[in-house]
């Protein structure tokens, strides 16, 4: 196999008015001196999700991780990520205002030990909004945005822990959106769930393409393929390969790329 110092790059590049947010020169580093991730130059286009593939320890989440800092108490990340003219990468940016902007979904459904509603409302309430008719409008909203409102309409003051897996992610992505977020991070949203579950879950981001941006990290080739746009292909912490996910996937430009997508490694 080719040496990935050796391995050319195939990064597709949008025009400036088509991106919302773009990486450049992006390493990380653990432990002061355990480089992870080396010079990641990534652009991402407006309302497109975009795939991160790529093998275990190969840099996607913590690429992922990285575009809204949840990276900065366990590693140091050098470069720069640009996003609405500002380089979000430096010391005096806001990272909880920034978070309402560029929300996150883990790969476990986390809802807190609370009603559904609440789920929803909490992180509004913390945020001064009092008038219940609007935060019930919110709720109303982002369960709908989810595809659950009609699964959980009647019981919005029941546990969320009483949920299935697959309900339990769908509530976790509409209590990002409710703070209605430009950016959506999906860090292998489906790998907990059940195949029915995925489905609905994949329905329900495909639904949301059309006013969120979403970039998701997956191992799930067949996922990537059925509901991305574009896609990267990570390998030992370098971006290797990012085009349509048409072309990643029928014709890679580069040889590693392929003997990823046909199975040959990983």
């Amino acid at each position: 196999m080719q040496n990935v110092n050796e391995a050319p790059t195939f990064i597709h590049q949008f025009d400036q008015d088509e991106q919302i947010i773009s990486t450049k020169d992006l390493s990380v580093f653990y432990g002061g001196s355990i480089q992870k991730l080396f010079g990641a130059r990534l652009q991402f286009k407006k309302k497109t999700i975009t795939a991160l593939i790529g093998g275990s320890g190969s840099g996607k989440s913590t690429f992922l991780r990285c575009l809204n800092r949840m990276n900065d108490k366990v590693a140091r990340v050098d470069g720069e990520i640009w996003y609405h003219g500002l380089d979000i990468n430096k010391n005096n940016i806001n990272v909880y205002q920034l978070r309402k902007n560029i929300g996150m979904v883990f790969q476990k459904p986390n809802p807190f030990p609370k009603s559904i509603r609440e789920n929803i409302t909490y992180a509004l309430k913390a945020n001064g909004e009092k008038d219940k008719q609007k935060l019930d409008q919110i709720v109303e909203e982002s369960l709908r945005a989810a595809a659950l409102w009609d699964e959980v309409k009647d019981k919005l003051d029941k546990s969320a822990l009483a949920m299935s897996g697959g309900q339990q992610q769908r509530l976790c992505i509409a209590r990002a959106l409710a703070l209605k977020p430009e950016i959506l991070l999906l860090d292998e949203p489906a790998s907990a769930l059940d195949p029915v579950s995925t489905s609905k879950l994949e329905d329900t981001l495909k639904q949301l393409r059309t006013d969120y941006t979403m970039i998701m990290v997956t191992h799930n080739m067949q996922q990537a393929s059925r509901i991305s746009d574009y896609t990267a292909f990570f390998h030992l912490g370098h971006v290797l390969e990012y085009d349509k996910t048409e072309n990643i996937f029928t014709n890679p430009k580069g040889e590693i790329t392929e003997d990823y997508i046909r199975g040959s490694f990983g």
